[in-house]
């Protein structure tokens, strides 16, 4: 309990930008893996190729790997500075929004072909009968592994430790420098994981709940 008191700054510090990190790289994940996701099941060919692609490249490369081009490699490319933060949050939500899109697409699926159908034929466009008809009874069916994912991005932020990112997985190296002893530090740091995930299963349970009773 005394390294946790002692050292409450740094945790605070820590945490505060781990949930910083998973915040946003959630939200733009979810964003990015929804168009994604619509791509995948679109009916042009174009399309379906390019989601297809993203999803098959990001997805099946390293998250390290892709953390490591953002931290040394994109700086190098002259284009817009942006903190190391940043790039974090971009690396995340790229590398997150591939399994967001498998979620949704299998979500797609469950959907009676014969809803579509009847949307394509009053008018609807493809966009409309995706956002109006088939896209809220997906999102009902897969609450569950869309948290599993966030679940993984949380922990994923982690990784953001080796790239300048003074997060959660930083606090280690941190107190061991103050002689803080390391495995101590590293079940505290678990704790805390553990509680966070915890929350977000209550969110799912929740929600599970809320959208149960609407269908």
């Amino acid at each position: 309990m005394d390294t946790l008191i002692n050292n409450l700054d740094l945790f605070v510090s820590g945490f505060r930008n781990t949930l910083i990190l998973f915040f946003f790289s959630a939200i733009f994940a979810l964003i990015l893996g929804t168009v994604v996701g619509a791509m995948r099941v679109s009916p042009v060919p174009i399309m379906r190729g390019v989601g297809t692609v993203y999803v098959n490249l990001v997805r099946n490369t390293p998250l390290t790997l892709i953390m490591f081009f953002f931290a040394f490699g994109y700086p190098k490319l002259n284009l817009i500075h942006w903190p190391y933060e940043v790039l974090a949050i971009i690396a995340l939500s790229l590398y997150t929004a591939t399994y967001v899109a498998e979620v949704l697409r299998s979500g797609f699926n469950t959907v009676p072909v014969g809803q579509a159908e009847a949307a394509r034929a009053i008018g609807l466009p493809f966009a409309q009968t995706m956002t109006l008809v088939v896209m809220p009874q997906a999102m009902r069916a897969v609450i569950p592994p869309m948290m599993s994912v966030f679940i993984a991005l949380l922990k994923n932020t982690t990784v953001a430790a080796g790239f300048s990112v003074a997060e959660a997985g930083a606090i280690r190296a941190t107190l061991s420098e103050r002689g803080e002893p390391a495995i101590v530090v590293l079940l505290w740091v678990a704790a805390i994981f553990v509680l966070l995930v915890g929350l977000l299963s209550l969110l799912q349970r929740y929600l599970e709940r809320r959208w149960k009773v609407l269908r």
